[in-house]
């Protein structure tokens, strides 16, 4: 490996560690990197899961002060997101490789949109939250629980195929059924965007195709990136991170398309 593709990695590393921690969509920094380096895009994929694991952890760690007495709610919602990543890991090996090719642009389309909406959709919840409160609706009746445990299983599943905006979907779905603080929220969903990065790793570590120096560098700079987003990624603008997700996510999608012609 050249000396400055693992500079790249490594500052892509830190870059995402710190946007899945305030944000969610980190993927879309890290993998258009590895496939503009010349990565396959599902090595890029693995590696990648993998790789952005520990800063999946360390930014739930950083959290850990939101996380207090929501100990019912985790343990409620985290066998959705592991059950749900293994089922997303399994998808993505047994398909062909060209089937994967054929639509991460798709995927990666997705993930921008919803980095693009995300403001739109959070102004909703508020409302939705405001409007809830009024009505003493907690959110939280059986068919409710239901509902949000089935879509953060969905949401583990496509996780698990393919992490990008996996946090950004979680924070809606919550957001728009759970009555919580919206900081309270994002330390939930910090812990389950670290059960699917880290279940899909440790599946994807033993049965498919890894790069595993890339997956150190990236996990030291994740590592670093989930405890300075978790420290000081409140006070940076959400502007300017989504800003940098769309233009990256919007070029990897124009590389990948490339690929396929």
């Amino acid at each position: 490996m050249i000396w400055w593709h693992a500079v790249l990695i490594t500052v892509a590393g830190v870059w995402a560690g710190m946007i899945n921690t305030v944000v969610g969509s980190g993927t879309l920094v890290t993998f258009p990197v590895l496939v503009a380096l010349g990565y396959p895009p599902v090595t890029a994929t693995t590696s990648n899961a993998i790789g952005l694991a520990p800063g999946s952890i360390s930014g739930a760690i950083g959290y850990r002060h939101e996380l207090r007495g929501q100990r019912k709610r985790l343990l409620s919602f985290a066998p959705a997101s592991l059950i749900g990543a293994i089922c997303g890991a399994v998808l993505l090996l047994s398909l062909p490789p060209d089937a994967f090719e054929t639509v991460v642009p798709a995927l990666v389309g997705l993930a921008v949109v919803l980095v693009i909406v995300q403001p739109k959709v959070s102004s909703w919840v508020m409302r939705r939250r405001e409007e809830r409160s009024a009505a003493n609706d907690s959110g939280s009746g059986l068919g409710g629980s239901l509902l949000v445990l089935t879509l953060i299983f969905l949401i583990g599943v496509y996780g698990g195929y393919f992490t990008a905006a996996q946090g950004v979907m979680l924070m809606a779905v919550m957001g728009m059924l759970i009555n919580e603080t919206m900081q309270r929220l994002n330390a939930v969903k910090n812990v389950l965007s670290a059960i699917v990065n880290v279940v899909a790793g440790t599946v994807y570590a033993f049965v498919a195709p890894v790069n595993w120096l890339v997956v150190l560098l990236l996990a030291v700079g994740s590592v670093a990136g989930g405890l300075l987003g978790a420290k000081i990624g409140r006070k940076l603008s959400p502007t300017a991170l989504r800003t940098v997700i769309v233009i990256v996510g919007l070029a990897a999608m124009v590389q990948l398309v490339v690929r396929q012609l």
